[in-house]
């Protein structure tokens, strides 16, 4: 499937590490911006499409401390449930969360 805001529109998870039956990701919103699903400390607030680059943007808190980042990950494979993200040779699994209406 070719990544379009609309394909990647929608709610992204993945298992979080070392706790079974718990996940995390980001709410890809229509109108480019984002949400963090379940990090803390990682406050997604933006996102945009560059051909095959997801380009994301917000807020990281730790120790009292934010700062403004901005990730780039390549788009390795997007279906309508899996999309595959490539981030500095780390590769990231995320499965598609049924919407409200159980799209």
């Amino acid at each position: 499937m070719q990544p379009t805001p609309a394909s990647l529109s929608g709610s992204w998870t993945q298992p979080v590490p070392g706790q079974p039956g718990h996940v995390q990701g980001m709410q890809l919103l229509p109108d480019g911006r984002a949400v963090s699903i379940n990090m803390h400390t990682l406050l997604y607030q933006g996102w945009q499409l560059d051909g095959s680059r997801l380009i994301l943007t917000g807020k990281s808190m730790g120790n009292g401390n934010s700062s403004l980042f901005t990730a780039t990950s390549t788009i390795d494979s997007l279906s309508r449930n899996t999309l595959i993200l490539n981030t500095d040779g780390t590769r990231e699994v995320y499965t598609r969360m049924a919407d409200a209406d159980g799209r």
